[in-house]
This record gives structure tokens, sequence and C-alpha cells, in this order.
């Protein structure tokens, strides 16, 4: 810490961001006082050298307002101010949910029919089909999630979109975001493929990999994307953030500039595992569905690298170890899926059990607590399993 000047930018910690008052986007060294700051927190911390910020005491008062105004250090929206617990619980939510999840979904499909008509986006109405689903994320941390987790499978594309907006809700509620702001990060993973609609559909339900070729104009959808928003007037800050650089990589190996490090938005780094995530845990054409805890797994590998440490950290403490919606199978032998999360034993959710230890389907689901369990033989969580295991489908068992 004695290295630290004024006028360095520290982009990593030594120790979780949550357990200091520091936001995630970084924090610029203005004066002494930011040395003493992290002092108190830090033994060593990591120094962006592509980023500079001119010291406090060495600009007008005029000068630092507008230097601020034009590119802010910190973006104030995306700052912790709120801890959120479940007002509701999951029976309660789950009605609630599911007309949310309805009226998000159905606008979803007809937003990709409308851009592939060459319609524009309405604000508006976008923010009318997020902010359901925000209030209902709000209430309870599991109930929309376990709706959205027994939805039809015949389009990733509008999947994709209800699914990375429903995880973006869950991340910023996690966060501590105001509500508002959660609102935008929801809208913002609605759209983050809207790009997509203008690219050729065989080529995005193509069983194989792409060329060359291919892959270069697939690349175009965020470009696309930012047209779209441009027509259609979209100027939220986070939503543009989100579209244009939730493929850039924390190690500056993304697409399309090259950002790295904490020149990426927060919101578009936050974007990038949202995307990824829920990418690696959805059936595609050309390969299946990876179980979500192995798609956790997966970016904890890239943390650093890909993905923002830090960050990482904090999108498996939102989803839990055993996400909800995950098939598991127990050390009865019986096969469940997980419907709530128990935040005192994250090893120990609530499931839905929905197999005979023989992997026989059970005549009726059986609803057991992980956590408070009577019975002399006590079930746990063997392992994960991939989505559609043993020929299950939750969905025939809860969509009767």
């Amino acid at each position: 810490m004695t290295d630290l000047e004024v006028g360095m930018y520290v982009s990593r910690l030594d120790c979780d961001w949550s357990a200091t008052p520091f936001p995630l986007q970084g924090v610029p060294i203005t004066s002494r006082d930011d040395i003493d700051k992290l002092s108190k927190f830090c033994k060593y911390v990591f120094v962006d050298l592509h980023r500079r910020v001119a010291p406090a005491q060495t600009l007008p008062r005029v000068a630092m307002a507008a230097r601020t105004a034009a590119r802010p250090a910190i973006n104030p929206r995306l700052v912790a101010r709120h801890s959120y617990t479940d007002t509701a619980s999951f029976e309660e939510e789950v009605p609630r949910a599911r007309e949310a999840f309805n009226t998000m979904a159905a606008f979803a499909e007809r937003l990709v029919d409308d851009i592939q008509a060459g319609k524009p986006i309405e604000p508006g109405a976008v923010e009318e089909a997020v902010r359901p689903m925000v209030a209902s994320v709000l209430r309870s941390g599991d109930a929309f999630f376990w709706i959205e987790s027994l939805r039809r499978r015949d389009s990733y594309t509008y999947q994709h979109a209800v699914g990375c907006s429903t995880l973006a809700a869950a991340f910023g509620r996690h966060m501590g975001f105001a509500s508002e702001t959660i609102e935008s990060l929801a809208a913002g993973g609605l759209l983050l493929d809207v790009g997509k609609a203008q690219m050729p559909e065989e080529m995005l339900k193509r069983p194989g990999p792409l060329n060359d070729d291919e892959w270069a104009v697939a690349r175009q959808h965020v470009s696309e994307g930012i047209a779209i928003l441009d027509h259609s007037g979209v100027d939220d800050p986070e939503i543009r953030d989100m579209v244009t650089t939730h493929h850039e990589r924390f190690d500056g190996s993304g697409y399309p500039a090259g950002l790295a490090g904490t020149a990426i938005p927060l919101s578009g780094r936050m974007a990038a595992i949202i995307d990824s995530y829920h990418a690696m845990s959805s059936m595609r054409p050309y390969r299946p569905a990876m179980s979500q805890h192995l798609a956790l797994r997966q970016l904890y590998a890239g943390r650093d690298r890909e993905f923002q440490g830090e960050l990482v950290e904090q999108f498996q403490a939102c989803l839990g170890v055993y996400p909800t919606g995950t098939m598991v199978e127990l050390n009865t032998g019986e096969v469940a899926v997980v419907m709530v999360q128990n935040q005192a034993r994250r090893l120990q959710p609530r499931v839905a059990i929905l197999t005979r230890a023989d992997k026989g389907p059970r005549e009726d689901f059986l609803i057991v607590d992980l956590m408070n369990q009577a019975d002399v033989v006590r079930r746990e969580i063997l392992r994960t399993l991939p989505a559609g295991s043993h020929g299950i489908d939750p969905r025939e068992f809860f969509l009767q």
C-alpha cells in the first residue's frame, strides 16, 4: 500500500468488495484520504495502469464537475443502497410470478417478430413488460425463478431474453441496487441479443459450428443491437452499456472493442456473466444444456480472466450452490428439482422429489426441506444432473 499514489485507479482489492464501503466499479485515488481509507481494509490492491485519475486538489471545482459529468468514475445508479429480504413466501408469490412471467414471455416473443418486421422498440413497453417481474423478484428470490425454470423450450431466442432479464433483476437485487436501476438492468437483459433478430435464422439454428465468415456475421449482432436501440430512441445508459459490452471480457479478449477491466461498465461486466451462464445452462442446436451448477463452476474457472472474479463470486452467492430449478440426485437415489433456497444452509434447499430410488417416476411429487427433516434416513444432494436426465421433465408434474 506504500506504493499507492494519487492519480492511480484501483481496480481490484485483496478482499471481498462487499466487506468494504467501496463500489465494485473501482476506486479512483484523488487524495491521500483515499489511500488511508483503502489501507484500513486492504494489505494490497491491484492498479489499472491504463487509467489515470486527476488529483482533486489540482482541478478547479468547475472543471472537476465537468469531468465527472462527462465520464463519471463511479456510476451512482450502480451503488449498493438497499438490503432486500423476502416480503412474500414462495407459495404466496408463485401465482403472481406466473402472471408476470406470462406477460414478459409474450412480450419477448412479440418483440422478435416486430424487430424482424422492421418495427421500432417501444421503450415504455419494455418497462411495462419487466416491471411486474422485477416486483416479483424483489418480493421473493425464488418464485419467479421457479416459474421460469418450467418455461417452454421451443425458442432459444425468447428463452434467452426472458432468462437474462430475470437473472439481471436477481443480480441487481443481490447487489443492493435501487428498484429503478434493477428495472433498467432487467430491460437490458431482455434486449441483450436484440441484434440477432437481424441475423439469418438458418445460421442461428445451425447444429454445427459456424465457419469464420458466419462467425464474423454473428458478432455483428452487437452493432445491430445498438442500431436498433438508436432507431427506437432507447437511451437508458444501463441498457445501452449492457447491449454494447456483454461480449467484452475482463482480460480484454472479448469483442467488439476489446475493452478490459474496469474500462467495461459494471452493468456490462454483469451482463457478460449473465449471458454466458444462461447460454451454458440452456439447450442449444449444437450441444445439450449444462447443469446450472456446472455452469456456475465454469464461470468460476474463468474468474479474473473472462470475468471479474469478485462479480463471479457475488453471482454465485446470488443464485446459491444449487440454483432454483436445478435437477439433482439425492443420496437415496431419488431425483429431485430445487424449488426454494435456504439462506441459512445453501447446501440444503427445499426440493420436490420426482422419482423413486430406482429412478422410476412417482405418481406425485414429494416436497422435502432438506434443512428440516423428520425422517430417520436423511436425504442429501449427491450430485447435480443436466436437464432432462433419466427422461424426467419437471413440467409434467407442475404444469397440469
